[in-house]
């Protein structure tokens, strides 16, 4: 697996519904699949310390980040059944509501999809090197910890 071609997960700004229906409409040819199931991670407008966050400003050195989410993609691969797997992820500002992770796997079998689905989004939340500035709506900001 090591031939594979390490993929370009990111997109600039909010990743937008017409796009994910659209990934969604090219799997319909694959008559293999049996199962999808997608993870859409939203940018929620949290309160901290009495302002409220309007928006998260992703950044990311690409090519290591890239070399880490092929990681995650490849370790996915081998842990589960799947016929196959896409994730695309923010940059640049992504307001609150709006869609920054999109992750879409595909399996013969439903209960791999569920399986994998949740491995794959807990390791890209513990190991892929993307940061998020948090902005508030008065645009002051501080970096974003995940939890």
């Amino acid at each position: 697996m090591k031939d594979k071609k390490i993929k370009n997960v990111f997109r600039e700004g909010a990743i937008s519904s017409e796009f994910i229906g659209n990934s969604i409409a090219k799997h319909q040819a694959k008559t293999s699949i049996g199962a999808h199931n997608i993870f859409l991670g939203q940018v929620r407008g949290d309160e901290i310390e009495g302002k409220v966050v309007s928006a998260i400003e992703y950044t990311a050195y690409e090519d290591m980040a890239n070399g880490k989410f092929h990681e995650i993609r490849e370790a996915t691969f081998s842990k589960f059944n799947l016929t196959c797997m896409h994730i695309y992820h923010s940059l640049g500002e992504v307001k609150t509501g709006e869609i920054c992770l999109f992750v879409f796997v595909s399996s013969p079998r439903r209960k791999e999809v569920f399986k994998a689905l949740e491995f794959v989004v807990e390791e890209i939340k513990a190991k892929a090197p993307v940061f998020g500035k948090e902005i508030f709506e008065d645009r002051s900001h501080q970096w974003k910890v995940n939890t």
